[in-house]
């Protein structure tokens, strides 16, 4: 699924900063847009493992 990922939000950013090029950009389309990007960043984000990984936590 990671491979889907990717193409998508960058098709999905290459987009976004297009519909900005334009003379009258799509406010909509280009919402969706960062909209998809973020979820996918999200997504891929979220499979990354934390940096500190103790057990018990220690608050300050």
């Amino acid at each position: 699924m990671k491979k889907f990922r990717i193409p998508i939000m960058l098709v999905a950013l290459f987009v976004a900063f297009y519909q900005q090029k334009s003379e009258h950009p799509n406010v909509i389309v280009t919402v969706l847009c960062v909209a998809v990007f973020m979820f996918g960043m999200m997504k891929l984000s979220s499979k990354i493992p934390p940096k500190n990984n103790d057990d018990d936590h220690e608050e300050i």
